[in-house]
């Protein structure tokens, strides 16, 4: 059963670190993740304290929930985004939710959940969260959603 969302932040949820454009819908998605499982997570190259600082002008700027400034944060270390990495799960309990292929950790390609990158010029009709929540509610709300494999899991966006 998957009870933890790992999130990307650059490319996924926001444009980048820099100019830290909130792709559009983020506030609902970020609402629906929530109700869909018992645990979000941030997994970033981003360090910690400026992910914090990220999330807080989000929050402030009323483009994600209060809980986001506070949403716990998976220190990622090496080239690729591990789920053993995040505490208290398997990586049959999580996904990860990310826009580049190559930090998908290798025996983990069918816990992945690609989104297309959002790149400059940041299209403010971009409907990419939108059109991954339905993958995300049918891998997360299954009965065993640990064993779901995604068709796109070894093609990039």
């Amino acid at each position: 059963m998957i009870t933890t969302l790992a999130l990307d932040l650059e490319g996924t949820l926001i444009s980048n670190a820099m100019s830290q454009i909130p792709r559009p819908g983020l506030y609902d998605f970020l609402v629906r993740c929530r109700a869909m499982v018992d645990r979000l997570v941030i997994y970033t190259a981003i360090a910690e304290p400026r992910c914090r600082a990220i999330a807080a002008v989000l929050v402030a700027d009323k483009l994600a929930p209060a809980w986001f400034a506070d949403i716990e944060y998976v220190t990622w270390s090496g080239t690729t985004k591990d789920l053993a990495c995040v505490p208290g799960v398997t990586p049959r309990e999580a996904l990860l939710l990310d826009d580049l292929p190559e930090y998908v950790h290798p025996g983990q390609e069918a816990q992945w959940v690609p989104i297309a990158p959002f790149v400059a010029p940041y299209p403010a009709d971009d409907t990419a969260l939108a059109e991954v929540m339905g993958s995300l509610e049918s891998r997360c709300l299954a009965p065993d959603s640990s064993i779901i494999t995604s068709p796109n899991a070894h093609t990039a966006p």
